[in-house]
């Protein structure tokens, strides 16, 4: 799956009704065919032959239990003995083969729909992540609880399904081969009945229950989501004593979701009154057929009950839908979901309005950042370059396109024109206002987004002591320690802590947005000056007057898509480097 495309602005998500949407089985057909033809084709279809035969043993020793329960009967009307036990020893040896068999056909399955899961959930997962997706990713309601939630569902359910539809056809086979030399008038009379039942099922339940169905599904996911963002904003909610606005919006998705539950309860009590209506019935049809060659001594009672077992298994075999569609309904909304997900990671990325080209400094030709999805213009053709071991410094009032211009020269934004010049993304290390940490060890918030470093633990405390950290790891566990590091570190310590990581990584450039705005003039002081120390490149963007003395140029962003680009006074330890280059 390539990249997700880039919009700003969510939309609806499309519904089971959208006329440009292809069919159920269409939806089905995108969202499961790569596993079928894919790198683990050989492994998904061997299991499934292998699967299948095991469904043909069951089937045939179904065939057989029914056979030697209408012996069972005959014998016990006829009251004799040797053919009464000689059929309970038959029934032994088959139901000693069956139930082994049975037990194994459904791990095989369930041992399937998890490889199955497996392997999808890794694909959709490479597609979010892989050229940010995620951040692009509009138009698609809680992506992680289709990844982690429905992805399960539509790998156990679509194995289920196809295998109860397989199944379903060796045992209509096998039984009406039964049914067929018993009496031919309760074939023909199956075969009115069932689909009978099968159009009135579609005609009276099926687009209705689809529906509401999808809906469900959407707004449970809302209403978790919203609970998810409470925990996770907790501290925040207590400051401001949300809890009122914070119930309200709760209450919002809680009732949404109980009002289509309601509706869902009434279209499930019709479809269950048509259900067991229908099946109820089928349990007289073949004796009322029956009765007269039964009573006229024509027919065995035991030919009777074997009559009847096959005429149950032959209507469960043809009445798959009807007794199967509330599932079914639930199944189809879950397709939905992820084939939205899956059109729209298949989408790709728009075409890029700026041009990001490699190069050894950050350069900015004729640069115009726009808004997403919109022609307000944020910065206008803007022209700079920041070499080696300089620093700039990105000012401006609220709202005038100062993270905007970062987001550009990271690549998150592509809208607009233009050419930015910037070193590999190796040597780029960007810190945000607010840092993202883990829960996690220590030394994985030192060293993320890496998954492992070359240094050695005592070039990791160097680098706690640096940022005044260092009692962090003086416990038993050490850099080892496991923490919620959002919940136990202030805000002017996860700074620390994120200056940490860039100190580990000594990247050549470094995009600061607000990244000391939380920490006192001392610590921004000191953390400043071990980067310009280091020669590292600084771009900025603050509000503080104090963080321009770290800078040798002043970027002024004064909105409407202006700009100015001034000069500071040169810092007492700037690098010998940078100073020729400005200079030039």
């Amino acid at each position: 799956m390539p990249a997700a495309t880039s919009t700003a602005t969510p939309t609806s998500p499309p519904t089971p009704d959208d006329g440009d949407s292809p069919s159920a089985w269409g939806r089905f057909i995108t969202v499961a065919k790569p596993y079928w033809l894919g790198d683990r084709k050989r492994v998904a279809w061997a299991v499934l032959v292998g699967l299948v035969a095991l469904m043909l043993l069951d089937t045939q020793l179904a065939v057989l239990v029914n056979d030697k329960t209408g012996e069972l009967t005959s014998a016990l009307s006829a009251r004799d003995e040797d053919r009464f036990w000689a059929a309970v020893r038959a029934m032994l040896w088959v139901v000693g083969i069956a139930v082994p068999v049975y037990a194994f056909y459904y791990a095989s399955r369930d041992a399937y729909a998890n490889d199955w899961r497996r392997w999808l959930t890794r694909r959709f997962m490479d597609a979010y992540l892989s050229d940010r997706a995620y951040f692009r990713l509009a138009g698609v309601d809680n992506p992680d609880q289709r990844i982690a939630e429905d992805v399960n569902t539509f790998t156990g359910r679509s194995l289920n399904f196809l295998l109860i539809l397989l199944g379903s056809a060796m045992q209509l086979v096998a039984f009406s081969a039964v049914l067929w030399g018993l009496s031919k008038m309760l074939v023909g009379f199956l075969i009115v009945y069932a689909l009978a039942g099968t159009v009135l099922s579609i005609g009276l339940f099926g687009r209705p229950l689809i529906r509401l169905n999808f809906w469900q599904l959407k707004r449970e996911a809302d209403f978790r989501f919203r609970l998810m963002r409470l925990r996770e904003n907790a501290e925040s909610i207590a400051f401001y004593r949300g809890e009122q606005q914070e119930r309200h919006q709760l209450d919002q998705r809680l009732r949404a979701a109980l009002l289509n539950t309601k509706k869902m309860i009434r279209a499930q009590f019709l479809l269950n009154l048509f259900q067991r209506g229908f099946s109820q019935l089928s349990l007289l049809v073949p004796f009322v057929v029956l009765a007269g060659q039964v009573l006229s001594g024509e027919l065995e009672v035991g030919q009777a009950v074997k009559a009847g077992g096959a005429f149950a298994a032959v209507l469960s075999a043809v009445s798959l839908i009807v007794d199967n569609f509330e599932s079914l309904s639930r199944f189809v909304a879950g397709i939905d979901r992820l084939y939205v997900m899956a059109t729209q990671l298949q989408q790709g990325p728009p075409e890029a309005g700026i041009e990001l080209q490699p190069a050894q400094d950050l350069q900015l030709s004729g640069l115009t950042v726009k808004a997403p999805d919109s022609d307000r213009v944020l910065v206008q053709d803007l022209s700079l370059s920041v070499p080696a071991g300089e620093s700039l410094l990105i000012t401006g009032a609220s709202g005038s396109g100062k993270s905007s211009l970062l987001r550009a020269i990271a690549g998150l934004w592509t809208q607009g024109s233009g050419q930015i010049n910037h070193p590999p993304q190796e040597d780029v290390f960007f810190l945000p206002q607010r840092p993202y940490l883990q829960h996690g060890t220590l030394r994985s918030q030192l060293i993320y987004p890496s998954t492992h470093t070359a240094l050695e633990d005592a070039a990791l405390m160097k680098v706690l002591d640096e940022v005044r950290l260092r009692h962090l790891a003086e416990t038993e566990s050490g850099l080892d320690r496991q923490e919620d590091w959002e919940k136990v570190l202030s805000g002017g310590e996860q700074q620390r802590l994120a200056f940490a990581r860039l100190l580990v990584h000594a990247p050549k450039v470094a995009i600061l947005d607000e990244a000391t705005s939380a920490l006192d003039d001392a610590n921004q002081k000191r953390l400043y000056e071990r980067l310009r120390e280091r020669g590292t490149t600084l771009i900025s963007i603050a509000h503080r007057a104090a963080v321009a003395g770290f800078h040798r140029r002043v970027l002024q962003l004064t909105g409407g898509g202006r700009w100015k680009l001034s000069r500071t006074p040169a810092a007492p330890d700037e690098t010998p480097a940078a100073s020729k280059k400005l200079k030039a």
